[in-house]
């Protein structure tokens, strides 16, 4: 063997330890959460801690099924997340198609505008999106915890960008074929980015099912809770946090995601990859 291949050995074989440990570090966390679910609040409390449950119990997720009725925030949590991501991936797309291949009066400044609110943190606009909620009458409504987040500026910028790399003249070749911007954006456009609508739908997923603070305040009754809501407000209570409660319940929040995020990695990977920067 030559001193360049063991070389090139050497390196590989440390750049798999360095990745390895990363890796352990990384899922350390999400081990010790869905253990520490399955122990009793006693064990949970107690120094030097375990890694593995002494005495096993599925007493923390019982109490959820069966006590605090869990499938009535799990189905307010879909439901607010499955509309609020199909508002997105609709009118995040149309405006990006109207940024990136038609031309109107005002498009330079509409795109500075959603730049600019790239740059906005969202808690800025927190307290003028609960007061034009209120003054519509949808506190405690489904529509006032889905309209505020129907589009967002990082999706617009998203499909904007993804959309601009299109050719001009597929465009072209189905306007000479008599086909209508709607048509077009339609059969032409969205078939080619389904890359980018993954990812969008990935990230605004993400949001909204992770979205605590908005629920919190805008729902006002019980019974509109999502899963993040009712873990804040069940599990910590009065007498102090019940850390088994607490941690069964992050792993029924957690395993959603996963599921999605494992079900669409590929077009999340290959949206990002190939989404450009030009314009």
């Amino acid at each position: 063997m030559s001193t360049a291949q063991a070389r090139r050995r050497t390196a590989r074989a440390i750049t798999y330890v360095v990745l390895a440990a990363g890796l352990i570090l990384w899922l350390f966390p999400f081990v010790w959460m869905l253990l520490g679910s399955f122990k009793k609040q006693a064990e949970l409390l107690r120094f030097p801690p375990t890694i593995w449950p002494e005495d096993p119990t599925g007493a923390n997720y019982a109490t959820w099924f069966f006590q605090l009725g869990i499938g009535r925030y799990f189905a307010n949590s879909v439901l607010i997340a499955a509309v609020t991501v199909l508002g997105n991936l609709v009118f995040c797309s149309m405006v990006g198609y109207a940024l990136a291949k038609l031309q109107f009066w005002g498009k330079r400044a509409l795109f500075v505008v959603v730049m600019v609110m790239l740059m906005v943190p969202g808690i800025v606009m927190f307290i003028p999106l609960f007061v034009l909620v209120s003054r519509m009458g949808l506190i405690g409504t489904y529509p006032g915890l889905i309209l505020p987040f129907l589009t967002s500026p990082m999706g617009v910028f998203l499909m904007r960008q993804f959309m601009y790399a299109i050719p001009d003249e597929l465009l072209e070749a189905a306007r000479i074929d008599g086909a209508g911007e709607l048509r077009i954006f339609a059969r032409v456009v969205l078939p080619l980015c389904g890359p980018a609508l993954a990812t969008l739908g990935v990230l605004t997923f993400l949001g909204s099912w992770n979205n605590f603070l908005w629920p919190l305040v805008a729902s006002q009754n019980q019974r509109m809770f999502t899963l993040p809501v009712a873990l804040s407000l069940n599990a910590i209570g009065q007498r102090g946090t019940d850390h088994g409660l607490f941690l069964a319940g992050s792993v029924l929040i957690i395993v959603p995601i996963l599921l999605v995020f494992v079900a669409l990695q590929r077009f999340v990977i290959q949206g990002i990859a190939t989404t450009g920067l030009r314009g």
